[in-house]
């Protein structure tokens, strides 16, 4: 199957590769010309341009996979594509787009005869390796359409235990990924999920800053012990009931530097907690955890703890995320 892919960076370009691995035939653009060439090499047909990239599509319908930073850049993309693009074409948003936009611009891509998927996308700078989580908003039969695509991007069921009970259910769960429901659901859901990765991190964060600090001399030296932190990092991965891909990431990093001390601990935050949030506070659910840990990581841009420093670790780890340059 063929289809275009817009924006070539952390995860794009390998959305591309993994593709192309499963047989699949990808046109891509990017503003980076090395981007694009670089593709180019590995098999790829490069496009000049989003009108030449629309050209390069054959058959019917053309579907096009936006991977984009939210905001203006998407926004202008998708407007440019509408234009492009004939009936029952497909775009496809693949970033970190807010659900509300979605919902917003789904029924405006109706209004011209096109299809819009929000796919929220979870796997970050290893997806090439592990594959893609998908979470898919729009319309079922292009989601079906495109089912080749998220079969190939996705993880599959590898050598995970399957979950009894699950007999009759949609197997595409399973493979790691699903249709949510209409335009937006996709989004919303990639949304909630970060946001639960910022209460996870913020506990294994913290409770590795505890760990640490039980050497401080503010404690009766009897009560101190100075622990290793690459060792219980590793040893808690090793059958425990807090063992996961976050604390791998935290093993790792602490067996290259167990002070963390390449990491300043200044965190940002990319979006999707807020609105997980505002979601909570327009549904009046309390989320007192996730709301603590996006505080925490505005006041990591003031003061900085050993917990913000494994809290960089991780994001670096799972994402590639760089910490802000110091001002």
């Amino acid at each position: 199957m063929q289809i275009g892919v817009v924006g070539l960076g952390r995860m794009g370009a390998n959305i591309s590769r993994r593709l192309m691995k499963a047989g699949h035939a990808s046109v891509v653009w990017d503003a980076s010309q090395a981007a694009v060439d670089s593709l180019g090499k590995e098999g790829a047909t490069t496009a000049s341009g989003l009108s030449d990239m629309v050209a390069k599509l054959t058959g019917s319908p053309k579907a096009i996979w936006v991977m984009l930073p939210h905001g203006k850049i998407t926004e202008d993309t998708i407007d440019t594509l509408s234009g492009l693009l004939g009936k029952g074409d497909i775009i496809i948003d693949g970033g970190n787009t807010y659900y509300k936009d979605d919902i917003r611009r789904g029924k405006a891509l109706a209004g011209k005869g096109l299809r819009y998927l929000d796919v929220g996308t979870s796997g970050g700078v290893w997806g090439l390796q592990r594959g893609y989580c998908m979470m898919i908003g729009g319309d079922a039969d292009a989601v079906k359409h495109l089912d080749p695509i998220f079969a190939a991007l996705a993880p599959g069921i590898g050598t995970i235990e399957r979950t009894p009970g699950r007999e009759g259910r949609d197997p595409r769960a399973e493979q790691g990924y699903i249709h949510a429901g209409p335009v937006g659901a996709g989004h919303f859901v990639k949304m909630i999920h970060n946001g639960i990765e910022y209460g996870m991190m913020q506990a294994m964060a913290e409770g590795f800053d505890i760990l640490r600090n039980k050497s401080s001399d503010k404690l009766p030296e009897d009560h101190r012990f100075d622990l290793n932190m690459g060792d219980i990092a590793e040893v808690w991965r090793r059958g425990s009931v807090v063992s996961s891909w976050l604390l791998d990431l935290t093993a790792d990093a602490m067996a290259k530097d167990e002070k963390l001390e390449a990491f300043s601990g200044e965190v940002e935050d990319s979006g999707e907690g807020r609105w997980t949030i505002e979601a909570a506070i327009e549904e009046a659910v309390p989320a007192d955890v996730l709301a603590a840990s996006l505080f925490t990581r505005f006041r990591s841009r003031q003061h900085h703890t050993f917990a913000e420093k494994v809290l960089s670790a991780m994001r670096f780890g799972f994402g590639g995320h760089v910490e802000p340059a110091k001002k």
